[in-house]
């Protein structure tokens, strides 16, 4: 199913926002001059090349990827190295829908001014491209951006899909949604008086529009897209996931009776969650026999109606930091941004491990996983991947509620290395459902949880990757092997646990003696919280971040929901 351009999805055009109305008139604009021009993925692949600050490698681009953008076998990757900036700028971002009316007043104007210069002084192409992989939640995105950015637009057309790579799209029936609409100015000059800095990312999510000034790191790009695309689906009744999902099949193994497993991991950066998604085989753990797919490892939809989930992306938007130049991986790069080129023995190739900067990017092509697939069916399981070191390594949440207040208040916590006040270095730093792409109000994403689980998802914490368990100090954590978490995942999809309730917190359980004993010998001993040395400071520190999370929700738009609320607030108890 496709999105609807303005004209059909408004009963009349002035029902769309100002913001929405300034991104489609640029779009439009028809003159004897020269007019912003559609481009297809090699056009853009083609123009970028022309730029001096883009380097062409001698890396052969993904033969599959390539073909599908229009490229020949062989064309080589390109690298685009950016300046200072080489992450997301989070701070840059405004809310179109939620300023004041003098501040969308003032918004409205610098968007005005900002798309006049950018089409005085720049010719513009403009991209159109699929955000979806399965014909049941497909959006049209339209890009438009100077010729001197083509190399973000190609990438663009590679982390998604080119409009003319789906010849059946524009038949399909229509979503209640917009096309989404992406303006992108990197070289936009921020006024003296601009109050958001001098960088700015307009989200207008009602209207399913962006506009980027002042940025050139493509990942602003493909998260701006992204986040318009889960707040259409989001208001169509679907559940946004950032996060990873496979399947693991069973049938062929001793743990036949399983069948096919579903499971999904959502965590910060750092807490394993790739790990856990893209193992191929949970560290060796997995049975002889078992088949494994992958449907994406940070992004997908779940409908809850029809039990199903579905992808966004043909694409891997990885960091290159573990990558050596004679990485496997490579075999499978489609672009790659803000990494060192060197000459290898007369070979001009990218480089990884972050020798230029930290955050080195590329694109690469999904089939670098092993066997993938474009729709999977509802998670069997979800984990919460956190790093509190008052957790053990795993927890499995028995009341729904409490499932669904862990993940709102999924976490991670500060560090000595960070150099602040110790006071400061208690407190946790909260990212409801690991999803900081989130624009449309948080109580929206816990009610969907909420059916998630009560249609038969279990759910569990993981806690201890990067941030260890309890030794007898908030700052001192004996490590949690990813070993260990991996196999810890294994006996969860084998079925090979037993659960008992953990006395201090209601509503949640731990892995009996017996049965945890038999596929982890020692963890028992090891990750009891029964046992914990300085057991007095480590209740109270327990205490302390149930507290901070209750704290968290109050604080938030939940109080607009308060029956949701308290029945969210009364989960996070510990009896201690």
């Amino acid at each position: 199913m496709s999105t609807q351009p303005s004209w059909k999805y408004y009963e009349s055009l002035s029902k769309m926002s100002p913001v929405r109305a300034i991104a489609e008139s640029v779009f439009n604009v028809k003159n004897c001059g020269i007019c912003p021009k559609i481009v297809s993925a090699a056009e853009a692949y083609d123009l970028a090349v022309q730029f001096p600050w883009i380097t062409v490698t001698d890396l052969d681009m993904d033969k599959s990827r390539a073909a599908i953008l229009g490229l020949e076998e062989g064309t080589k990757v390109i690298v685009d190295n950016n300046g200072a900036t080489v992450g997301r700028s989070a701070g840059a971002r405004v809310f179109y829908n939620r300023l004041p009316k003098d501040k969308k007043g003032v918004c409205e104007s610098l968007l005005r001014e900002g798309v006049y210069n950018l089409q005085r002084d720049h010719d513009l192409i403009i991209g159109e491209a699929v955000v979806g992989l399965d014909p049941a939640l497909m959006f049209k995105a339209r890009l438009i951006t100077p010729e001197e950015d083509a190399a973000n637009l190609f990438f663009w057309f590679a982390n998604f899909t080119p409009l003319s790579a789906v010849p059946d799209y524009e038949q399909s029936a229509a979503h209640p949604v917009q096309d989404i609409l992406f303006v992108s100015y990197p070289d936009w000059q921020a006024p003296a008086n601009c109050p958001w800095g001098e960088a700015l990312v307009v989200v207008d999510e009602v209207h399913n529009t962006i506009f980027n000034f002042g940025l050139r790191y493509f990942g602003e790009r493909k998260k701006g897209t992204l986040t318009l695309a889960w707040t259409g689906a989001q208001r169509m009744g679907h559940v946004s996931a950032h996060g990873g999902i496979k399947e693991v099949d069973f049938t062929k193994t001793e743990f036949s009776e399983r069948g096919k497993q579903v499971i999904a991991f959502y965590g910060l950066s750092g807490s394993g969650k790739s790990s856990h998604t893209n193992s191929l085989d949970n560290g060796g753990t997995l049975p002889p026999g078992f088949k494994r797919r992958i449907a994406h490892d940070d992004a997908f939809q779940i409908d809850v109606d029809k039990k199903l989930c579905y992808v966004w992306e043909p694409t891997l938007f990885d960091k290159t930091d573990s990558r050596e130049i004679d990485h496997p991986d490579w075999n499978y790069c489609v672009g790659v941004m803000n990494n060192l080129v060197a000459d290898v023995d007369g070979r001009i190739l990218p480089y990884g491990m972050d020798a230029r900067n930290s955050n080195g990017r590329a694109i690469f092509a999904r089939e670098l996983l092993g066997e993938t697939t474009n729709r999977i069916g509802f998670p069997n399981s979800i984990g919460w991947l956190m790093k509190d070191n008052t957790l053990p390594p795993l927890v499995k949440i028995t009341d729904n509620n409490l499932a669904v207040a862990m993940g709102a208040t999924l976490m991670t916590k500060r560090t000595a290395a960070e150099n602040i006040d110790p006071e400061e270095m208690k407190k946790l730093v909260f990212e409801p459902f690991a999803n900081p792409f989130r624009v449309y109000p948080l109580y929206e994403d816990c009610l969907g949880y909420a059916k998630v689980f009560e249609n038969g998802c279990e759910c569990y914490v993981w806690s201890g990757g990067g941030g260890g368990w309890w030794d007898g100090d908030d700052q001192k954590s004996k490590s949690v092997p990813l070993q260990t978490s991996l196999t810890l995942q294994t006996a969860i999809l084998a079925g090979q646990l037993e659960w008992e309730p953990w006395d201090l917190v209601e509503g949640a359980s731990l892995p009996t003696r017996e049965s945890i004993e038999k596929i982890l010998p020692g963890y028992y001993e090891a990750y009891n919280p029964g046992a914990v040395p300085n057991r007095k400071e480590y209740l109270s520190i327990l205490k302390d971040r149930f507290e901070q999370r209750v704290n968290f929700l109050k604080a938030s738009d939940l109080a607009e929901k308060p029956d949701l609320l308290i029945r969210l607030v009364v989960a996070l108890k510990v009896k201690a």
